[in-house]
């Protein structure tokens, strides 16, 4: 067991020297992924606007976004907020509506 701690050590300490080099704006062998940020939250009017570009009526939209016709009217009154991976689709579907229906 002391040989493997040994290793993880080492490999911590390479990792963290090429992060280091990275945030430096030196040359690494690094695999660089950017994470987007949370979607934002959206008023019930543009959950409206969405729909609306999409053409859909309330239940469509619903199964577009795979939840329930009463979860998108409680988001259009301001009853409830969609959640992170509702928001995610509501933000694809903001800017491109045509890739829930492709």
């Amino acid at each position: 067991m002391g040989k493997r701690k040994v290793k993880i050590l080492a490999d911590l300490k390479t990792s963290l020297e090429g992060a280091l080099r990275y945030e430096r704006g030196q040359s690494v062998d690094l695999r660089v992924a950017e994470v987007p940020d949370r979607p934002k939250r959206l008023t019930p009017n543009q959950i409206k606007r969405i729909q609306l570009a999409l053409h859909a009526s309330q239940s469509q939209f619903a199964r577009l976004l795979n939840v329930s016709p009463n979860a998108v009217e409680n988001w259009e009154q301001g009853a409830r907020k969609p959640d992170s991976a509702a928001l995610k689709l509501l933000e694809i579907a903001r800017e491109n509506p045509q890739a829930l229906v492709a």
